[in-house]
């Protein structure tokens, strides 16, 4: 054990260990090695983690508000930050035609 660690060393097995783990391991019927095509099927974790990726990208920007604005939208409940962009939105749309 070392003096920096209180956790045991790993004891590698031997070349005729491993081949006897190995051979245990593929006469196991419900633990078969991958075959080619289910490993070519495998995708990162982290591509099927978080939020899907929307259609609708927007951007991330630092804005400053009058107070009385982001408290007439806070006050609309939850999912106000989506409503102020609808009012944005239609604000640009009226004025784009003009």
């Amino acid at each position: 054990m070392s003096k920096l660690s209180k956790r045991p060393a790993v004891a590698m097995p031997t070349v005729e260990e491993d081949k006897a783990i190995t051979a245990a391991a593929r006469s196991d019927p419900d633990a078969q090695p991958l075959t080619p095509k289910q490993l070519k099927e495998m995708v990162p974790l982290r591509t099927l983690r978080g939020r899907p990726k929307s259609d609708n990208k927007k951007l991330l920007v630092s804005v400053r508000y009058s107070p009385e604005v982001v408290a007439y939208f806070k006050s609309t409940g939850a999912g106000w930050q989506s409503r102020m962009d609808e009012a944005l939105r239609e604000y640009v749309e009226q004025h784009r035609a003009a």
